[in-house]
């Protein structure tokens, strides 16, 4: 990552900031959902595992694996950058594809108004973990090509 210009290694730390932000976001909400408590969306509906058991998985995925992987990618990236880089990658792909779902199902479903916690609850997860994915797919020699 030394071959990185200074904007590629700012956008990286603000990447790297925002994501943190996201997962610790997600994780205390994914815990409340698994600990039994029914939650609101913005859209109308409720989070309640009881009624629909796949927020119980996703919750479940999210509270266990994609959020506790997701802040050590964001370390090793400091620690050994390569390992974190792909890392934070297999965490970004699981943000794109769970939010996309998720947006997808509120906009089916639903019918919601837009408003701005409408989008940080569904579709910001996917728009950060892509602008990850693409920020490496520019940056990827000088990442991972030793």
């Amino acid at each position: 990552m030394e071959g990185l210009q200074i904007l590629s290694k700012l956008s990286l730390y603000g990447l790297l900031t925002v994501m943190g932000l996201f997962i610790l976001l997600v994780w205390g909400w994914q815990i409340l959902i698994l600990r039994g408590r029914s939650l609101k969306n913005p859209d109308g509906s409720t989070d309640d595992w009881r009624q629909q058991k796949t927020h119980y998985g996703l919750a479940f995925a999210d509270v266990f694996f994609a959020c506790p992987l997701g802040m050590a990618g964001i370390a090793l990236v400091f620690i050994c950058p390569r390992l974190g880089h792909y890392l934070l990658s297999l965490i970004s792909f699981w943000f794109v594809w769970a939010n996309i779902a998720t947006t997808a199902t509120s906009l089916r479903f639903e019918k919601p108004k837009i408003t701005l916690g409408w989008v940080i609850t569904f579709p910001f997860g996917s728009v950060v973990g892509f602008a990850y994915l693409l920020w490496i797919g520019i940056h990827f020699r000088a990442v991972f090509v030793p």
